[in-house]
């Protein structure tokens, strides 16, 4: 190659001083002779592409299998008026509970004396109004006292069916 040839050839000169000026036979910069950085913002380029490319895979096969499971028992139902129905017996659920294990522990501290006669009246009384109060608050969020027992499968009920 003479002289005049070599500068016909076209430079990448906007690359900048480390470009070396080493061009393949197609005119184009040589990638190896790049700046060490422009090879890692490329390089990062391409990992932040596939990685896009792979959550979009994986956002498709979640919306795939939501629609595949649709009518499905684990399916969130939102409907508001569904939430608060469901919210309500929950929290009646938990305060039963609360109420029959302070209740049981109470008998047993009957049982073991160790509560005075005006003891025994005063938890008494209170526990016969917070029963009435739970009576009152299932009637109010139209939820029966059969509601509350939830099912925990293999565990059995969640409340005792037998009474204290």
């Amino acid at each position: 190659m003479s002289g005049g040839e070599a500068r016909s050839a076209p430079r990448d000169t906007a690359a900048g001083p480390w470009r070396m000026g080493v061009e393949t036979e197609a005119g184009r910069p040589d990638l190896r002779e790049q700046n060490p950085w422009e090879q890692d913002r490329r390089e990062q380029d391409r990992r932040e592409q596939d990685r896009r490319e792979q959550d979009r895979r994986e956002q498709d096969r979640r919306e795939q299998g939501a629609e595949a499971g649709r009518g499905s028992p684990w399916r969130l139902n939102t409907d508001p008026e569904a939430v608060r129905r469901d919210l309500s017996r929950l929290v009646l659920t938990l305060v039963e509970l609360v109420r029959q294990l302070v209740e049981r522990q109470a008998i047993r501290r009957m049982d073991q004396g160790d509560l005075s006669d005006e003891q025994v009246e005063t938890l008494g009384l209170t526990l016969m109004r917070l029963e009435e109060a739970m009576t009152e608050l299932c009637e109010r969020f139209d939820v029966s006292p059969a509601d509350l027992n939830l099912d925990l499968g293999p565990l059995g009920t969640l409340l005792p069916t037998d009474a204290p």
